[in-house]
């Protein structure tokens, strides 16, 4: 399960390959994020047409063939198990995988982290949906696993996360055996560099704030 996360680190700290293809505007508008929820739009790594770009988009997949995006249903998570089978990803799994960069996520009151703090993947799937008046809309889902001994004791599901050194092969677009090669990164990440802080440790909750 992955339904809350967050991006607290600063411009000059995002991992590089999104650094580098940031959008001036993309920069302009850019801000720390204590929590992101569903629906919220996300700063995404993309691949299309053979170029990493990057992208914001909303967080819960609008399937290609809804008529309706405003009711229409938007998983914001998607199983690992299931994803290469169910028609509402198999496209978007051989097609358009994508990377959100995180600081941390939360589940049941607590934040996961990396011990030394740096920004890591989300591994996802992203699609674009068109209207017909020529609208577009691009969306996106985060892809989750079976828990580690880490976060078993809170959850029985946890995000996919892909390491900086598998973003292109994570983001290539190729045929059967290039997706049979990414299956390994589906089954879930060690969590020996890895913490678990109550959010009331954490950060100091702002009454306002309402995070759960």
């Amino acid at each position: 399960m992955c339904g809350q996360f967050e991006l607290m680190t600063k411009l000059e700290e995002l991992p590089a390959p999104l650094q580098k293809t940031l959008t001036q505007e993309l920069k302009n508008h850019y801000a720390p994020q204590a929590l992101i929820r569903p629906s919220n739009p996300v700063l995404v790594l993309k691949q299309e047409n053979g170029k990493i770009a990057s992208s914001l988009m909303l967080w819960g997949l609008l399937a290609e063939w809804s008529k309706d995006p405003i009711n229409s249903p938007r998983p914001f998570n998607a199983r690992a198990e299931t994803i290469s089978s169910k028609p509402t990803f198999r496209t978007a799994w051989r097609h358009r995988r994508c990377l959100l960069p995180a600081s941390g996520f939360y589940e049941k009151g607590n934040r996961i982290k990396r011990i030394d703090s740096k920004p890591f993947w989300l591994a996802g799937l992203w699609n674009r949906w068109l209207g017909p008046d020529g609208s577009e809309i691009e969306s996106c889902t985060v892809i989750t696993t079976k828990s580690n001994s880490l976060i078993k004791p809170l959850h029985t599901r946890m995000p996919v996360v892909i390491e900086e050194k598998h973003e292109q092969k994570w983001l290539k677009q190729g045929n059967g055996m290039d997706l049979k090669a990414l299956e390994p990164l589906l089954t879930g990440w060690s969590p020996k560099d890895w913490l678990i802080e109550p959010v009331f440790r954490a950060i100091k909750v702002d009454k306002q704030m309402n995070l759960f």
